[in-house]
């Protein structure tokens, strides 16, 4: 087997662990109603058990980055794909929303284990001047993941109930253990001393920031407990990431984040946009399902299957893109893919009205938001790791993807509060929400209200898709790498 044709039969091993990540942190959205039901659980446990998994899946990439340096990708890859499918087949089996939060901070883990690991080993497997083509692959999965979810989870739960989109997991990964453990080469590793004080300030300082961000809604960005508020918490978080930092460049050992790092232009830039575009796409999500549902009456099968054209046109344009990124500098593919989803946000925001015989025009933003995905998520990868070394491959990736899900989680809690601030403006308060609830659809003389915080709701992910082009249009050109070899085992 020639080293190319093994690194493709690798990558399309790890995609399928990763592809199954990413479904999981959208699927779970849609069966939310029925699992309180199922549970006999209130709102605020039900989103426990999505905090909870964002949460353990957020702190640790940046140590499960370094992990797979020291004890090697694959191994590690099949330990977190191991974790996750077990955890799934938990969540499933799960009779009290206290198990299921448990469950499903288990599965955050196993993904933060697995997730670096995809991209340290296309780093390290792909030369430079071919790995656009292998971050399209990366990149497509991510994309496409993002927006199958709530589709898969429509349908699933309607036909099978809401265990069946963690059972669904279990074939998946096995099948995924397999293939990895034929396909994925053992890689070289390198030698770390594990810098236990740079993780212990990581850990508590992102959970802290998150936490706060994350829950600052429910506790009214109040008091938590006793002396502990959301904003001494977060003022702690922020402290101890400076800390974080400090001791990053002052420490004797080997730093668990090589500031050097971002000595590299395009690493600093790409990681500084894959977090705005986590904060854009996980933000316009939520506004978009509550008009659907809410507003047009649409169940949660019909709303996922509005986001039909972005998910087709994203994937089968990123091949293509992929190819294209090679020979046209990821500046130009980037920046034009983050302008157009910000005018495909723009676009919902002038349609979003109380009439449901034109719900088919709100396709044609869907679809020009698929055509600017496809050309954002494989430069920007390929932007960040074009540069790495071998031994930086895990540092850098863990980095690189600890960004993207902590824009995400801060999408998440920023379009939340969004959305409560304009529901106050629009309709004097919430309780419209809390009456759809009940009724599962608004009362006619409460939508144009309610249509108009969600559009007002959904500038928030359009204005961050804009600040990630900024990044984008400052990256630098790329230095040519004529010369490069693959890591021991690679092809093999």
């Amino acid at each position: 087997m020639s080293a190319q044709s093994g690194s493709w039969r690798s990558l399309w091993a790890l995609v399928i662990g990763f592809f199954m990540i990413l479904v999981d942190t959208t699927i779970v959205s849609v069966a939310n109603p029925r699992i309180m039901a199922s549970l006999d659980a209130d709102i605020n446990q039900v989103l426990w058990a999505t905090s909870a998994y964002l949460l353990t899946y957020a702190v640790p990439l940046l140590v499960t980055g370094r992990l797979g340096d020291r004890f090697g990708p694959r191994r590690i890859y099949l330990l977190g794909l191991v974790v996750f499918t077990v955890a799934s087949a938990w969540c499933g089996l799960s009779n009290s929303v206290e198990m299921l939060i448990i469950a499903r901070a288990t599965q955050g883990v196993g993904a933060a284990l697995l997730t670096p690991q995809t991209m340290a080993v296309i780093t390290r497997t792909f030369p430079p001047q071919s790995r656009g083509q292998a971050m399209s692959l990366w990149g497509a999965a991510a994309a496409v993941a993002t927006l199958v979810g709530p589709i898969l989870g429509g349908f699933i739960v309607d036909a099978l109930g809401w265990e069946w989109i963690f059972f669904v997991n279990v074939p998946v990964g096995v099948l995924g253990f397999v293939l990895a453990w034929r396909f994925v080469p053992v890689l070289e590793t390198h030698s770390h001393r594990f810098d236990l004080p740079g993780v212990a300030l990581w850990s508590v300082a992102l959970f802290s920031i998150v936490f706060a961000i994350q829950e600052g809604e429910g506790f009214n960005w109040g008091q938590i407990w006793g002396p502990i508020s959301v904003w001494s918490l977060l003022a702690f978080g922020t402290v101890m990431m400076a800390g974080f930092l400090t001791w990053q460049r002052v420490g004797r050992g080997e730093p668990l984040l090589p500031l050097r790092l971002f000595g590299d232009r395009n690493f600093s830039l790409a990681n500084a946009a894959i977090a705005m575009v986590g904060v854009s796409v996980t933000a316009s999500a939520m506004p978009m399902m509550f008009y659907y549902q809410l507003v047009l009456g649409f169940t949660p099968t019909r709303s996922a299957l509005q986001t039909i054209p972005t998910a087709v046109f994203s994937g089968l344009l990123a091949p293509w893109v992929g190819k294209l990124v090679d020979r046209v500098h990821p500046r130009l593919l980037a920046t034009g893919g983050l302008v157009t989803m910000a005018a495909a946000m723009f676009w919902y925001a002038a349609w979003l009205v109380p009439d449901e015989t034109l719900w088919w025009r709100l396709l044609l933003p869907a679809t020009l938001m698929g055509l600017g995905a496809a050309f954002t998520w494989s430069p920007i990868g390929t932007s960040a790791t074009y540069n790495l070394t071998g031994a930086d491959a895990g540092a850098g990736s863990g980095v690189y993807n600890s960004m993207r899900q902590v824009g995400s989680v801060l999408g998440s809690a920023a379009i939340a509060a969004l959305m409560q601030a304009q529901l106050v403006v629009h309709l004097g308060g919430p309780a419209a929400a809390s009456q759809a609830e009940s009724s599962g659809r608004l009362p006619a003389a409460l939508q144009a209200g309610f249509s108009t915080a969600m559009a007002m709701s959904m500038l928030l992910p359009a204005i961050a898709a804009l600040v990630a082009a900024v990044f984008t249009a400052a990256f630098a050109e790329r230095k040519s790498r004529q010369q490069w070899t693959p890591s021991a085992g690679a092809g093999s």
